[in-house]
């Protein structure tokens, strides 16, 4: 038997290698001037460095800030924690969740903007977050509280409320540069659900009876001043003048302390007692504002 010869290639053409494997085309990469593409010698770049550099493209045009982000979600979920326990006639527990939600629906607005990750997504988010929140959360927990004894006059005060946050976030979504940014256009959500939740926490831990005549009324007429106030044209002071960032003198440090020192005394007192108190200042700013004859920082000015 004759040996076996290799089968010699043609003139011109290298052996293919053994076994041969076609490979695979990316999109994209094909003869440049004549010639394969070579990302070592100056050509198309690596399909490595493409498909990089396409998931950054899609990140920044899909993809969302995860930071901001997970604080929104956790007052989302304060806020449905809060609804879920007022069914379980566990109000205590949801009304300090409403001010667990308070806590971080104001932290995620400064994290964002420190760490210059704002976004039209967050600013949506956190919207729909307050909704429930402030919105359909406090107004649940008063309705299942006390408000549910007044009948048709109960769910109509809690939808009150509900309307109003509604109106007030829509409002201040549209508002956004145009009213002065140190008041605002309104009792802000947070601080209307702040007098539903105090009410509701100051009660129970005071262990005041639900059968007292007056109580019920009590609620309905908060609860519908809170929803009113969220869509009046009071200005109320934003804060968002101040700058942490800045100096302060040695006494300030001090009145944090005390207020830490203050709160910590009685909870639900102190605290609904603040809010009462800014929940009254802006009708007393508006009325100083009308006898000095004064316009209205919080108010937008007339579209032609």
């Amino acid at each position: 038997m004759a040996a076996f010869k290799p089968r010699r290639p043609r003139a011109g053409k290298s052996a293919l290698p053994r076994p041969f494997r076609r490979h695979k085309m990316f999109p994209g990469e094909g003869q440049r001037d004549g010639s394969m593409g070579d990302a070592g010698s100056g050509g198309a770049p690596a399909p490595a460095e493409r498909r990089r550099a396409a998931r950054q493209q899609f990140l920044r045009k899909r993809g969302i800030y995860l930071l901001p982000n997970a604080f929104t979600t956790a007052a989302l979920f304060c806020g449905f924690f809060a609804v879920v326990q007022a069914m379980n006639v566990r109000f205590e527990i949801a009304a300090i969740a409403i001010f667990v939600a308070m806590v971080l629906d104001g932290m995620d607005g400064r994290v964002a903007r420190m760490t210059h990750t704002q976004s039209a997504f967050g600013e949506q988010f956190d919207s729909l977050s307050d909704m429930v929140s402030f919105g359909v959360a406090p107004a649940l927990v008063m309705y299942e509280w006390i408000l549910k004894d007044l009948g048709r006059w109960g769910w109509l005060a809690a939808f009150v409320y509900c309307s109003g946050a509604a109106l007030r976030l829509a409002r201040f979504n549209t508002n956004i540069g145009v009213v002065d940014k140190r008041f605002f256009q309104g009792l802000p959500s947070p601080a209307a659900a702040a007098l539903i939740a105090g009410f509701v926490w100051l009660a129970t831990d005071n262990r005041v009876p639900l059968k007292l005549v007056w109580l019920p009324w009590v609620a309905f007429g908060l609860t519908v001043y809170a929803g009113v106030t969220m869509v009046s044209n009071a200005p109320f002071y934003s804060g968002k003048a101040l700058d942490v960032r800045h100096r302060v003198p040695f006494a300030a440090i001090l009145l944090v302390v005390m207020a830490f020192v203050l709160v910590s005394s009685d909870p639900p007192l102190m605290l609904f007692g603040l809010f009462v108190l800014y929940g009254l200042s802006g009708y007393a700013f508006w009325s100083y504002l009308a006898l000095r004859r004064r316009a209205n920082p919080a108010r937008s000015a007339p579209h032609d």
